[in-house]
């Protein structure tokens, strides 16, 4: 290619880029979260809301108390174990905690079959520690309970779509969709759907990201198994369409000057 054709090729270049530069600019307040002023006073309360255990939940549970070797017959295999479906009283121990079945039951050594759905963490303990010391199994029991698999999943227009896990169950949709990469340029952020099942019923909620008041809503903090989806905007349809015209207009207009300039100037 000769020195003017490259030239124009550049040009070209250099002004579509300006230009969707250009327009990117004008629409940069679309891209900003919590827009406007923040109410410190009216935002300072934390609205968290403990999440319940549900059915195929992994939950660990580790038993203390006075004696540190009777302790240990409760917690076998480091006080993991799978649930269901063993000769073993304990449960086979899997490596992965205490599988919530079906039914909504954990089995554990010498208190059996427990019904753990829709009980907290701390709701849970507190049964469990009751139950160690009402038996006299343990001399001043304490129960430790945790979520070994919080996870939520984040689809649409992020930049990486998927399954997130936590380490802790006190997760935001804030800290959801930066685990996902944060929310593509022309992604909703004024509507997010949540999407939530709870002890069988499934409920829907929409979140502005764009709006301070968005800490106060139930769904700001999300439970274990939500799915956040983020929808585009129609300008991002609209971007690719004439960006896509953009092109193949300049590419149209690099060949027809290629062409004239090869037919009557190189000669």
């Amino acid at each position: 290619m000769s020195y003017c054709n490259q030239a124009l090729h550049y040009r070209i270049g250099f002004i579509i880029a300006i230009s969707m530069l250009a327009a990117s600019c004008g629409n940069l307040k679309q891209l900003q979260y919590l827009q406007g002023n923040i109410d410190t006073a009216a935002l300072a309360t934390i609205h968290f809301t403990e999440p319940v255990i549900q059915k195929g939940d992994l939950i660990s549970i580790t038993v203390y108390s006075d004696n540190l070797e009777a302790s240990s017959l409760y917690n076998q295999g480091g006080g993991v174990s799978a649930s269901i479906g063993s000769d073993d009283p304990r449960g086979p121990r899997s490596g992965g905690g205490y599988l919530v079945g079906e039914d909504g039951n954990i089995r554990l050594y010498e208190i059996g079959p427990v019904m753990v759905e829709g009980q907290t963490k701390k709701q849970l303990s507190n049964f469990l520690t009751q139950q160690y010391a009402q038996r006299n199994l343990l001399k001043n029991p304490f129960v430790e309970v945790r979520f070994l698999n919080f996870k939520v999943t984040v689809i649409g227009d992020v930049n990486s779509p998927g399954i997130k896990t936590f380490a802790t169950d006190k997760v935001s949709v804030f800290d959801a969709i930066g685990e996902a990469g944060d929310l593509n340029m022309f992604a909703k952020r004024d509507n997010i759907l949540v999407v939530r099942e709870v002890n069988g019923k499934r409920s829907f909620s929409r979140l502005n990201l764009t709006d301070p008041y968005v800490f106060n809503s139930p769904y700001y903090y999300l439970q274990q198994n939500d799915m956040i989806v983020v929808d585009p905007t129609k300008l991002k349809s609209a971007t690719n369409e004439q960006t896509y015209r953009n092109i193949s207009l300049a590419t149209s207009v690099v060949s027809i000057l290629a062409l004239v300039y090869s037919v009557f100037f190189r000669r």
